[in-house]
């Protein structure tokens, strides 16, 4: 399935520099190329927590089956 701007994702991996771990949800601001995107993760304030560059192996889609969830960070 195609990653489009505004799609929500899961983050695959722990990306621990920018205080994101697996299972987290952001959205896709910006494609940068084929495979990199630009994607927002944000606090429950709306507030973003970080902006990432990653590539099509680090997020996937939400699934029907997804549950989210609140963690501190």
């Amino acid at each position: 399935m195609t990653i489009r701007e505004l799609d929500a994702v899961v983050l695959e991996r722990d990306v621990a520099e920018h205080g994101l771990r697996r299972g987290d949800v952001g959205a896709v601001v910006a494609i940068l190329a084929s495979d990199v995107f630009e994607v927002e993760f944000v606090r429950t304030s709306w507030a973003t927590h970080a902006l990432v560059q990653l590539t099509v192996a680090d997020v996937r889609h939400l699934a029907d089956g997804d549950l989210p969830a609140v963690r501190p960070t």
